[in-house]
């Protein structure tokens, strides 16, 4: 795989630790702006829906700009974002500023999805994905966990301000790695493709079909991901510190989901789908079902975190294989599917809260979308993920 992509990589898990992190920092950030857990959870569907929203536009704006300066601007601008977040005092302002940060990371990942296909063999975007989406699982190995010490240990704040000083490598990795166009279509591709055609994908019933399953898994998964605090704490009564082990666990089996997914998704995609899907809804049941004993909380954590990230990674690479006749956009169709479901997922997480499950209601939620994605995915299997890439008709 070429350099560029382990480049891209180091900037996404700068994004990526942001995007997660909140999930260790619910309770602190709760109690210290004055609102509710439910409140304080739904930032990370604020951010998902700056990245829904900023993913095509940011696209759209960015089909003739170069990549480096593209990609660039975005970086500084998400640093920029966590630098207001870390100083107001206002759940108002904070609310806004992962909205703004959004927006940047739209741009930015939706431009580097389509970096990276370009960079490799048209037959070879699933392990291209596998290695930028690395940077997303190592941020919930090391980054989220990172950041909820430092947030047990200097506040909330303090997260903030590392994600902003986390840029500055990012950036100055990019702007060495990367020194023009590289993975963009070529000028004369880009001529022959106007904005109404690239859009004109998105009529593809296989394209709609590939990103909605891929909203469903991700939102399962963050439905779950964002409340995992309250049940390692409440339900499972385990320690604040103990928080930090779990989504370690959690990232450490998503890095191995993605990484193994990444070598099936191209030639082998329904393989993944077909058992991983089963597997990661009994996973989620039995998870919902015995948070309360310790060790079972953490064999499940890790093994949620693979199959969720396996079965998902692979959904969104069929979104770039149905969204080929799209290539400067394809990437803002996969950032938009990954980020419906992870603004969708928490908010249907806070809304159980209140129900007679309690803590464990967005787990139940989680099953009940994981179950519907399979449902809707196992009688078009062929269609979704053909044993051979097949270009978007």
């Amino acid at each position: 795989m070429p350099l560029a992509l382990y480049l891209l990589a180091l900037a996404v898990f700068a994004m990526g630790t942001s995007e997660f992190m909140l999930a260790g920092l619910v309770p602190d950030i709760a109690a210290g702006l004055g609102v509710s857990v439910g409140a304080a959870g739904l930032l990370t569907s604020a951010f998902a829906v700056g990245m829904i929203v900023g993913a095509p536009v940011m696209a759209a704006l960015a089909r003739r700009w170069p990549a480096r300066a593209t990609l660039l601007g975005c970086i500084l601008f998400f640093a920029l974002c966590h630098v207001v977040g870390a100083v107001t005092p206002a759940f108002s302002v904070l609310f806004a500023s992962r909205v703004v940060a959004a927006l940047a990371n739209a741009g930015f990942l939706a431009v580097a999805l389509s970096t990276a296909a370009g960079l490799v063999a048209a037959d070879q975007k699933g392990r291209a994905l596998a290695v930028l989406l690395s940077g997303t699982t190592v941020a919930t190995v090391a980054g989220v966990p990172a950041g909820a010490l430092l947030g047990t240990a200097l506040g909330w704040r303090a997260t903030f301000w590392a994600i902003a000083l986390l840029c500055v490598p990012a950036a100055l990795g990019l702007l060495r790695g990367i020194p023009g166009r590289p993975g963009e279509a070529s000028s004369d591709v880009v001529a022959g493709l106007s904005l109404r055609s690239e859009l004109a994908q998105l009529t593809s019933p296989r394209l709609l079909l590939a990103m909605m399953l891929g909203a469903l898994v991700n939102a399962g998964t963050f439905a779950a991901f964002t409340f995992l605090a309250p049940i390692v704490t409440d339900t499972a009564d385990l320690g604040e510190l103990w928080v930090s082990m779990v989504l370690v666990l959690f990232g450490i089996g998503s890095f191995i989901g993605v990484t193994v997914a990444g070598r099936l998704s191209d030639h082998r995609p329904g393989l993944t789908i077909a058992v991983g899907g089963p597997l990661l809804l009994l996973g989620w049941v039995a998870l919902a079902t015995l948070a309360a004993h310790p060790v079972a909380l953490l064999i499940l954590v890790f093994t949620q975190g693979a199959l969720a990230f396996a079965v998902g990674s692979t959904l969104i690479t069929r979104v770039l294989y149905a969204a080929a006749g799209a290539p400067t956009m394809g990437g803002s169709y996969a950032t938009a599917a990954l980020n419906i479901g992870a603004a969708a997922g928490p908010a249907l997480g806070a809304a159980a809260l209140a129900g007679r499950a309690g803590d464990l209601g967005p787990v139940w939620v989680t099953a009940a979308l994981t179950g519907l994605a399979l449902l809707v995915a196992f009688p078009l299997l062929q269609v979704i993920a053909p044993r051979v890439p097949e270009v978007a008709r």
